[in-house]
């Protein structure tokens, strides 16, 4: 009631209070400034108005940074895309990282044009822009409305070495070779065409079984179609053996087992078997799929077994190819002929190869002067699965490399020089990559052994120089400066000459007189080989002596102190009074030269130089066992009897080199 009146007193004299007079007096006094309600638009919360008495400043003007493009590195050499035939720019594009617009610059540089992006390129044009942008391309063909035929199987013999591989050859194709082979064993890749009792015609790839031909095999897996793995019954599962299955199964090619010389007293097949089940082998007698033939190539027994086992594999296969178009082949081995120039041995994979027609081999190229049989029969053309030696090539290409056919010699020109031009950027970015993961101790003394290999083919040569690079050891460093087919010429002695290094020869006839001369005249070692092992034999000995070894601190001999004599009264020349330790040596042999520790109840208490070695008043250098002497000091006198003194050497080990029964070699060093 009270608050209702003073409301109608205050409307009487014209006075309105929009407060309550519940709020406090402090709450009144702050909101006394307060605008009336609904005189003024509110002020909205984000948004403040500009004060118009500050002047506009004039805005910051920031240069301009343009996006960064994201573009793929240049030089990959891990990278790798598939191209085919007609493929589109845009599809290149994708597949490479790169802008169109870079690919389109360089179809220009190399004389290509394209009108549009979607217009088709040719496969060996698709290549060269990809080895321009940095990445390496692998070939996609399509067997698409060619004709395709039933080709004879490719089939490669592996094994340890000395497991009776080339015998066993021998014994299917009525020859000698393993008789005519340097040291008893295969030292190169052959291939040949066998005619089989049955009519069927079986192309072999015979694969060396040293340690040091590991690439030789990979190359023969990664070309045929079924592996015989030969495994002489009284040896059973060895290195090699294992590692020509490990090649087979990363080939992805079925295996045929032979157990080899099963006419030897000590022959076991059963223990082979066993061996091989419990190396993973799934053979045919424990539910696997892998056949298991018993042979003897001496007694030609199970040779008729073996040729049924391969036909009635290569029937399951089903093998086919394309027989007309453009050849696909694959270099086996290279040489280098006098006569004739370089030489490639190679297997067909698909179409027809026709003498007269441009190819490019890996980097090099040529036109195809002559094509010759196993036999060394001229033919003009070669069709699947058939071995055949190709000649007309402009430089030697490496085993393993693909052949491709070309439409004209431009084009061999142009993609054999692309094909150079990314080796040569690929190797200087490996040799970049390790000299900075490689870090050397600057404590450790390394020395280095520069090489100059040269062998009869490129196969063997990539085997050897393998082969030596494993030779590489903390003390000593091998530098394969240069590798080459071919004999020892007057330029790799003067390169010899330039580095210091050593020529290695394997499998190459003697350098002429006057070249032997002028490198004993300039002290250039030339070493010839023409067996494996002992080429790394005489190199291993060569490395261990060209070692700094380690120098290790060695106890010669010991001396027991029995009785200590005292010099008095000596003149000033001579020096102060001194003391004599008289012994007698207990072990070894003690030199005035040598440095001598004293050691007393276990501890040591001195090491220095010995100044006077002295038996029967005598000077002497060294003091056998059992006998006993007089010895001096530098700087020591405080001897006791019974203290023991140690004569110490230092003693150079130097590295051992290690050859292991499967002819793996290494250098071990202390």
């Amino acid at each position: 009631i009270f608050l209702f009146c003073t409301k109608i007193f205050c409307m009487s004299y014209g006075l309105y209070f929009h407060r309550c007079f519940h709020a406090s007096p402090a709450l009144l006094a702050r909101r006394s400034n307060d605008d009336p309600i609904q005189l003024k638009a509110p002020k909205k919360g984000k948004f403040v108005k500009r004060n118009k008495t500050t002047p506009t400043q004039p805005p910051v003007e920031a240069p301009y940074v343009p996006p960064r493009v994201k573009r793929a590195e240049k030089f990959m050499p891990d990278k790798i895309i598939d191209i085919f035939e007609g493929m589109t720019m845009v599809e290149l594009a994708k597949r490479s990282g790169e802008s169109i617009s870079t690919l389109r610059n360089i179809l220009v540089n190399v004389g290509e044009k394209v009108d549009s992006e979607f217009d088709p390129l040719s496969i060996d044009i698709a290549e060269l822009v990809a080895m321009e942008v940095g990445v390496n391309a692998r070939r996609i063909h399509s067997f698409e409305g060619a004709e395709v035929l039933p080709r004879p199987p490719v089939i490669t013999v592996m094994g340890h070495v000395d497991h009776g591989k080339t015998s066993l050859l021998d014994a299917l194709r009525q020859t000698s070779v393993a008789a005519k082979e340097a040291g008893g064993i295969t030292q190169h890749l052959g291939a040949f065409v066998v005619g089989m009792p049955s009519g069927a015609s079986i192309t072999f790839l015979d694969t060396p079984g040293h340690a040091a031909f590991s690439a030789m095999r990979a190359r023969g897996a990664a070309v045929t179609d079924i592996v015989v793995l030969v495994v002489a019954a009284d040896d059973g599962v060895m290195p090699q053996t294992l590692e020509a299955m490990a090649h087979a199964k990363a080939a992805d090619v079925p295996i045929v087992v032979a157990v080899s010389k099963c006419d030897k007293p000590a022959a076991d097949p059963e223990r082979v078997k066993m061996q091989l089940a419990q190396e993973g082998l799934p053979l045919e007698e424990i539910g696997g799929d892998v056949q298991v033939v018993e042979v003897s190539a001496i007694n030609k027994t199970g040779l008729d077994k073996l040729e049924e086992a391969l036909l009635l594999q290569a029937e399951l296969m089903d093998l086919k190819a394309r027989v007309d178009g453009s050849a696909q082949a694959y270099v086996v081995e290279a040489r280098l002929d006098r006569g004739r120039g370089p030489l490639a041995t190679a297997i067909v994979k698909a179409g027809t190869l026709v003498s007269g027609q441009h190819v490019v081999v890996g980097a090099e190229w040529g036109k195809i002067r002559a094509i010759r049989d196993t036999l060394g029969k001229l033919t003009e053309r070669a069709r699947p699965a058939m071995p055949v030696e190709i000649e007309g090539l402009k430089g030697l290409p490496m085993a393993g490399d693909d052949i491709i056919v070309v439409e004209s010699e431009d084009r061999a020109r142009m993609l054999s020089s692309g094909r150079k031009k990314k080796q040569e950027n690929d190797r200087l970015t490996k040799i970049s990559e390790e000299n900075t993961v490689t870090t050397q101790d600057p404590s450790e003394e390394r020395v280095e052994l520069p090489i100059i290999i040269k062998g009869d083919v490129q196969g063997t040569v990539q085997a050897v120089t393998d082969a030596l690079k494993s030779l590489n050891s903390p003390q000593v460093f091998v530098n394969i400066v240069h590798i080459g087919v071919g004999p020892v010429s007057q330029s790799d002695l003067d390169l010899a000459l330039a580095c210091g290094a050593c020529i290695v020869g394997f499998n190459v006839r003697n350098p002429p007189s006057c070249l032997s001369l002028a490198a004993t005249q300039a002290n250039i070692k030339i070493k010839l080989h023409k067996v494996i092992y002992h080429l790394l034999e005489d190199m291993g000995n060569l490395i261990v002596d060209k070692a700094p070894g380690t120098f290790e601190t060695h106890v010669a001999g010991e001396a027991h102190v029995l009785n200590i004599f005292e010099l008095k009264g000596r003149s000033k020349a001579k020096g102060d009074d001194t003391k004599i330790a008289g012994c007698r040596v207990v072990d070894g042999r003690v030199s005035r030269s040598s440095t001598m520790r004293l050691v007393r109840s276990g501890e040591v208490v001195f090491e220095g130089s010995c100044t006077s070695l002295k038996r029967e008043k005598q000077d002497v250098e060294t003091v056998g066992k059992g006998s006993e002497c007089g010895l001096m000091l530098r700087d020591y006198i405080d001897f006791q009897i019974g203290d023991v003194i140690q004569c110490l050497e230092q003693i150079n080990r130097k590295p051992k080199f290690i050859s292991s029964e499967s002819g793996a070699v290494r250098i071990e060093c202390y």
